[in-house]
């Protein structure tokens, strides 16, 4: 990605008081950095258009869009454009930890105070769940006047909950939710990957689009430690003392596995997924979030 799009460094954000004030922070720099590159593929400014097709009103084509791009887009109406997106976030008590940063939450809750900013900016009705083993928060998907600010007031409380089942959660949701719309899970997914996929499934069968960030510790994708350590269970599983050298491959292969077995299911319901370092910035997660509501219009 080009260097005009890096942005405000996630440790950073956390000296910024205001949920508000961060996201509109992240949003302004990533949205400051598309307007600014050269790069010509994908930037916000096509969210609220879709290539044209056969049978399309040649008056609709926006000719100045066609000379930046050498393609045909079609500029579409409001009510076209309007999108219903629920962002789900995981509570569970894995969600704490940090090897020094942010703690996955954090980030996951700036990243989640982030896209619903944008959306808001698009005209697109943002909801949230928030959940552990079951629903915690629920905030109906809306664009009314003020509704951003009970996003993010939500959002400013959150607290971890003790242990998840992100299988009993989602399904509960999944039969809730009446309109199709775009579904947002922001998770470490912990938890068996066949559940998950199984609970993704189920939205996917009722007509909605998904899209998965998968939010991990730069230290659980590397594994770096040296000297003996305690590895203590953050959801109650106990806690094992090893000298890392030993357990290292093996931990590192059963997380690839983990992830391969995520972005397999992922794949073949046609659902986005993206790993996640908490040590990187945000923009990322907003142009896959753009690029896939592009593709989805």
């Amino acid at each position: 990605m080009n260097e005009t799009l890096r942005f405000i460094d996630p440790n950073i954000l956390a000296s910024i008081t205001s949920m508000e004030l961060r996201a509109r922070a992240v949003v302004e720099g990533f949205l400051s950095g598309l307007h600014k590159s050269p790069f010509k593929g994908f930037s916000v400014e096509f969210a609220e258009y879709r290539l044209y097709t056969p049978g399309d009103d040649p008056r609709h084509i926006d000719w100045k869009v066609y000379a930046r791009t050498d393609r045909f887009y079609v500029k579409e109406f409001e009510e076209e454009t309007n999108l219903a997106c629920h962002l789900l976030l995981d509570l569970s008590r894995s969600m704490t930890y940090s090897s020094g940063g942010l703690r996955k939450l954090d980030y996951a809750g700036y990243l989640a105070a982030s896209l619903a900013y944008l959306m808001a900016r698009q005209r697109d009705a943002v909801g949230l769940f928030t959940f552990g083993d079951e629903i915690v928060d629920y905030v109906p998907a809306k664009v009314r006047t003020g509704h951003l600010h009970t996003v993010l007031n939500t959002l400013s409380a959150i607290q971890p909950v003790q242990r998840t089942d992100l299988g009993k959660p989602l399904h509960t949701l999944a039969e809730a939710l009446q309109k199709k719309g775009m579904l947002i899970l922001i998770s470490d997914l912990l938890d068996d990957p066949e559940k998950i996929i199984e609970s993704l499934e189920h939205f996917r069968f009722l007509g909605h689009d998904v899209l998965v960030f998968h939010v991990l510790d730069p230290a659980e994708l590397t594994f770096p430690f040296h000297s003996t350590t305690r590895f203590v269970g953050l959801e109650d599983e106990g806690s094992l003392m090893a000298v890392p050298e030993n357990v290292r491959a093996a931990y590192l292969e059963r997380l690839k596995a983990h992830i391969r077995r995520l972005r397999s299911g992922c794949g073949v319901n046609h659902i986005d997924y993206t790993v996640l370092d908490t040590s990187k910035p945000l923009d990322f997660a907003l142009q896959a979030w753009l690029a896939t509501r592009a593709g989805k219009m």
